[in-house]
């Protein structure tokens, strides 16, 4: 039985042999080297054995994301609120979300901020295009500021259900100390934007 990752657990243990429904499901498949293990609609797990190893490396592919630092005219960062169910607690943190088939960076960032709190700015600066973790994930972050943001004619109806408004006002520092800002996509492009003087700290 094959074994991987640093603790060496069985193969096996991480694939299921049997799938049931469309949530999960067993592939195989090569693409640039690696065989596709096991896959979601969310994310796949990827292996790869590399040159002169003798375990297998595990990574894992997901969509392309983005984090919007938005604040409007009254210097508020706009903030949103809900329940994540991985830690299973409620957050505090920056709009975002995946790039979809067909959209740029710019484009899923202009879409997120919409449809998460009903706001829209007319310029999107890019402040960085990073990676989540060099060593597990395979996926971009990108990160954008935007400014002077402000309430959009007619959305407050098609906004996403389960994810509150939060107009935050207390600057960087505060945020940094707030027990439900503890995201780090969001941790990361709040000080982007903060050592860029886009925000004040």
């Amino acid at each position: 039985m094959a074994k991987g990752g640093v603790s060496g657990i069985p193969v096996q243990r991480l694939i299921p042999s049997r799938v049931t429904g469309n949530v999960t499901r067993l592939m195989k498949e090569t693409n640039e080297g690696r065989e596709i293990v096991f896959a979601t609609p969310w994310f796949q797990i990827l292996s790869e054995t590399p040159p002169g190893g003798r375990e297998p490396h595990y990574a894992i592919r997901g969509k392309d994301f983005v984090v919007i630092v938005a604040v409007t005219r009254e210097n508020q960062i706009l903030l949103v609120r809900q329940f994540r169910p991985a830690v299973r607690a409620v957050t505090l943190e920056l709009p975002a979300g995946h790039i979809d088939p067909g959209e740029t960076p710019e484009e899923a960032a202009r879409r997120e901020l919409i449809e998460e709190t009903g706001f829209t700015a007319k310029a999107f600066k890019l402040l960085a295009n990073l990676s989540p973790s060099v060593a597990r994930f395979t996926n971009r972050m990108w990160c954008f500021f935007a400014a002077n943001a402000e309430q959009a004619v007619g959305v407050e109806a098609q906004r996403e259900a389960g994810v509150d408004l939060v107009l935050y006002d207390r600057g960087v520092r505060g945020l940094m100390d707030d027990k439900e800002f503890y995201s780090a996509p969001s941790c990361v492009a709040l000080y982007l934007a903060a050592l860029r003087g886009e925000v004040k700290a």
